[in-house]
């Protein structure tokens, strides 16, 4: 048996809000995911353990089976795996975010979508400016970047900068939380003020401001951790091989703890603009020679961070033309049983634009599921669907049946 999840970050949503109470899901015109969930069985799955910010990190762990509270040591660590970045012993890696302050508010988490070349000139100026011996800046894509610290404490609290559009930086800034951490706070703090200093006249940002485009004059830190601990999916399923395909170095280092090789798909950007097709080929290539395959795409939750419905409704149908139907067209040619998985990870309402920890819609199909009804693959049809409603550590034993 082999198996795929297709998994469109942020894809589920909230009717409240959205024009005439439909979600970007329930309005999209899905006609493959709706096949799967007609041949296939449905259910909901909380993919945010309790007491966990729904971030994509903990949601996409959950997702592949892990125990969060076991092997969750924050997004840096996790995305330095797959930058090639080793983490030692008494070092701490965090996210670093390139993001817009506009008036001492945050104006955005991604600094208007950076483009990588602008961003990797402006994360070599800070590693010339502020790094050193205790700290590095690694570049990563657009605005998703890493600092490691050595000696840090990470018993902090940080606020993801896609959680507080417009709230004032002030208000957000890192906080110990013990005692023993205060040094770690404070000099993480300064960083950010000494980061707005000196990229406040960079010239990349002097010329974005001209070009009527946002700055990239703040960094901010956040999800500090050490070096995880994670069995590998082969070792918890007895795969032959497996394989991740994101644009996501998050993702991508999800996929290299657990075991997984991480495929580059040229054109494979994160946003709407990504290239689906290449995606999917990659996708396809992989399931025929592993009995495994993680195919990640992050378009509907920009999008939903955007607070743009239309262009969240455009990504879904994406998604399902562009990777969903050349997948399954596929296995429906391989002549060897395969299951298809397809969920979001967590939900990003436009409304809101940011996660939340509601439970998504999800759907296996293939060798040994049987149909349970439901016509329609979205957040409200699949509430009546056959699988009823999971905690998400369990997800790959149903798809698995281990």
């Amino acid at each position: 048996m082999k198996y795929i999840i297709i998994l469109g970050d942020g894809m589920a949503d909230d009717p409240v809000g959205s024009p005439g109470g439909r979600t970007p899901m329930q309005a999209a015109e899905t006609p493959w995911m709706d096949r799967l969930a007609r041949e296939g069985r449905t259910g909901m799955l909380h993919t945010v353990p309790e007491g966990f910010h729904p971030g994509s990190e903990i949601a996409n762990l959950s997702v592949l089976g892990y125990d969060v509270a076991k092997v969750f040591e924050g997004r840096g660590s996790l995305e330095a795996a797959s930058m090639g970045v080793p983490i030692a012993e008494g070092e701490m890696a965090m996210r670093c975010n390139l993001i817009c302050v506009e008036e001492g508010r945050i104006k955005n988490h991604s600094a208007g979508h950076i483009a990588n070349a602008e961003a990797h000139e402006l994360i070599a100026f800070l590693q010339r400016e502020l790094g050193g011996d205790r700290v590095g800046f690694f570049p990563g894509v657009s605005y998703r970047h890493l600092l490691k610290m050595k000696g840090g404490d990470k018993r902090l609290v940080c606020t993801p900068p896609h959680d507080v559009p417009g709230v004032p930086f002030a208000d957000v800034m890192i906080r110990p939380e013990v005692g023993e951490a205060r040094g770690t706070a404070d000099f993480l703090n300064d960083l950010i003020l000494r980061s707005q200093e000196l990229l406040a006249a960079h010239p990349v940002n002097v010329r974005r401001r001209a070009e009527g485009k946002d700055p990239a004059n703040s960094i901010w830190l956040w999800s500090p951790g050490y070096r995880p601990r994670m069995e590998t999916l082969s070792e918890k399923y007895g795969f032959a091989g497996g394989s991740v395909i994101s644009a996501v170095d998050l993702i991508k280092g999800i996929g290299i703890y657990a075991g997984l090789k991480s495929i580059d798909v040229e054109g494979a950007t994160g946003l709407y603009d990504t290239n689906y097709e290449g995606k999917a080929a990659a996708a396809i290539g992989a399931l025929r020679r592993d009995d495994f395959v993680f195919l990640h795409i992050e378009a509907s939750d920009e999008a939903g961070h955007e607070g743009d419905y239309e262009l969240k409704k455009t990504t879904v149908e994406y998604l399902d033309l562009r990777a969903v139907g050349p997948v399954v067209e596929a296995v429906l040619g391989m002549g060897e049983p395969v299951r298809i998985a397809v969920l979001p990870d967590h939900p990003t309402p436009c409304r809101l634009r940011t996660h939340t920890s509601d439970p998504v819609p999800f759907l296996i199909w293939g060798a040994g599921i049987e149909p349970d009804g439901v016509e329609r693959f979205d957040e409200l049809s699949v509430r009546d669907g056959g699988f009823g409603e999971i905690e998400g550590s369990h997800f790959m034993d149903i798809l698995t049946g281990k």
